[in-house]
């Protein structure tokens, strides 16, 4: 099967960034991810739902990148959110601790409602 190549793209409601992530989250997703995390610093976002609708895939190189954007985050004072997980990928955060460090959601409406968008 081939690789699906990732992207990630920023779009904003109020004070929540939502980064709209596709393809295999993987060691070669480290650069868009830190360039998208760059274009939500622009934006001065206090929060930032990561929408992983469209992940096929992610690997243990790809939870390194999902943390370091969390670290960032957390230096930068942006609380992190998720939703779109498949129920392996949810159980997969629940068992690396990564959500201890983000609230996880089962779509964007209901992202949007828990993390106080428009508030």
């Amino acid at each position: 099967m081939p690789e699906q190549r990732f992207d990630a793209q920023v779009r904003q409601e109020g004070s929540v960034a939502t980064m709209d992530l596709s393809g295999e989250i993987n060691r070669g997703a480290d650069d868009r991810m830190t360039s998208a995390y760059d274009d939500v610093a622009k934006t001065g976002a206090a929060t930032i739902l990561l929408n992983f609708t469209r992940v096929g895939y992610i690997n243990s190189t790809g939870i390194a990148v999902i943390v370091a954007m969390l670290g960032r985050a957390r230096n930068d004072g942006r609380q992190v959110s998720a939703y779109g997980l498949t129920d392996h990928y949810k159980h997969l955060f629940d068992i690396t601790r990564l959500s201890d460090f983000m609230n996880i959601y089962d779509d964007e409406s209901t992202a949007l409602a828990g993390v106080g968008a428009g508030a």
